[in-house]
């Protein structure tokens, strides 16, 4: 034993994929270590991905946010969008287990983990990675002696059993679910609310107001509620009305069934900028005309109650990154009729048409900034209800000035099978219906 002990600045938790992991670590003899370390077992699966491993220390996070630091975590998992793994933490870097524990030990960013001591002994002797880096060998009589196929049978075997804590939850019978109104983690989506049997004709988009402008590469992390729920935000205050604690505010991912939740979040991340209002981060935006600022949430309900449709513009690539499913749900469920950008992620772009939500690719070199789009115009897209896929339509944009410009738009619904789901209102839709006939005619 070398002695070595983490920073006392860094914070640091253990999430593994399967509670295998636990009984390996446990056979090896390596939980022990790694608790006196502070990576303590804090849950399992995306728990840290997705921002569950807990707020930092108080003194910490508030020296963070009164000097504007950029805070650092290095994770083993797979996802490291600004403010995903907690809402304090800019930079994310993804590394193996191992280096996870070493960087915890050196403390800093700033210093080379292979050249720079990680610590000292209880001697005071310097230790560096290659002190503690075990050999292959040493790997490969572990995995040997400890991980065996019994661990995992008897894990999985009736893994939908749960533990005494999921078996305690109390549940109803019934084919059917009763969506209890009191939840405030799930909520009865209104995705079917008005559907009638035969879809009604895709509307013209009139004269419909910017939400939005973006810059290029606006991940699906960017607009995809993710993370903790901070209590100033819409989503935190629609938790307190409903009389949640903070401390039981949970996350978005958490929470991902309620529709009340996460469309308050949707374009809300930390770190978005809609570039309709400078220099600013964060899901705020203008409401036309009256210019007020207000979160991107209450505009878009503002423009409802006003019947008012919506569009965003963007650069390109729009919609990288992992978060997909809300991305689109959110961006429907505010109002948005079409997003307009310089190119789309593919399947993001898929999952718009999905929800309903026309995705318009600028032709011609032609870009929101180019044409001098500030957020303030409005759009008008006709010729919805007889559109083919891939086809070129018109955007006529209205300035501020009452001066016109009409812009050429590539229509990304791609296949016959996606303008079917767009015609329908969206995938849900169109499966809905699809399966009413199959019963009607059984």
């Amino acid at each position: 034993m070398k002695g070595l002990c983490v920073q006392p600045w860094v914070k640091t938790s253990l999430a593994p994929g399967s509670q295998v992991v636990t009984d390996y670590l446990n056979k090896t003899g390596l939980s022990a270590d790694l608790d006196a370390m502070g990576f303590d077992t804090v849950g399992y699966g995306c728990t840290t991905c997705i921002g569950n491993s807990g707020p930092l220390p108080e003194p910490i996070s508030k020296t963070i946010n009164e000097n504007d630091l950029v805070a650092v975590s290095v994770l083993s998992g797979n996802r490291n969008f600004e403010g995903r793994v907690n809402p304090d933490v800019r930079a994310n870097y993804l590394a193996s287990p191992p280096l996870v524990v070493a960087y915890a030990l050196l403390g800093t960013m700033n210093k080379d983990v292979v050249t720079h001591p990680l610590g000292q002994d209880s001697d005071g002797n310097d230790v560096f990675l290659k002190d503690i880096w075990p050999t292959s060998k040493e790997v490969a009589d572990l995995v040997r002696s400890s991980i065996d196929r019994g661990m995992y049978e008897e894990r999985y075997a009736d893994v939908f059993k749960g533990d005494e804590r999921w078996r305690a939850v109390e549940s109803g019978g019934g084919l059917t679910y009763t969506w209890p109104l009191q939840s405030t983690y799930v909520r009865n989506p209104p995705y079917f609310e008005g559907m009638t049997m035969e879809p009604e004709p895709v509307e013209d988009i009139e004269d419909a107001r910017v939400l939005a402008l973006f810059l290029d590469s606006i991940t699906t992390d960017h607009i995809s509620p993710a993370g903790a729920i901070k209590a100033s935000s819409p989503a935190g205050l629609y938790l307190s009305g409903h009389q949640v604690g903070f401390r039981d505010f949970n996350s978005f991912g958490a929470r991902r069934g309620n529709h009340e939740v996460m469309m308050r979040g949707t374009f809300g991340n930390i770190r978005i900028k809609n570039q309709m209002v400078k220099g600013v981060e964060g899901g705020v935006t203008y409401h036309q005309p009256s210019g007020e600022e207000m979160s991107i949430f209450d505009a878009a309900m503002r423009y409802a109650e006003e019947g008012v449709p919506l569009v965003v513009f963007a650069g390109k690539e729009y919609g990288t990154g992992s978060s997909r499913d809300w991305a689109a749900k959110g961006t429907r469920l505010l109002g948005v009729r079409a997003v307009i950008a310089e190119s789309f992620e593919r399947i993001h772009r898929s999952n718009l048409v999905g929800m309903g939500v026309l995705p318009l690719v600028f032709t011609g070199g032609d870009s929101w900034e180019a044409l001098g789009i500030t957020g303030k115009e409005q759009v008008s897209i006709s010729g919805l209800s007889d559109i083919t896929p891939r086809q070129t339509m018109v955007a006529t944009i209205t300035f501020t000035d009452g001066s016109v410009k009409e812009v050429e738009l590539l229509v990304r619904i791609d296949t016959a099978d996606e303008l079917a789901y767009f015609n329908n209102g969206g995938i849900l839709q169109y499966v809905l219906r699809d399966l009413a006939r199959e019963g009607a005619a059984a």
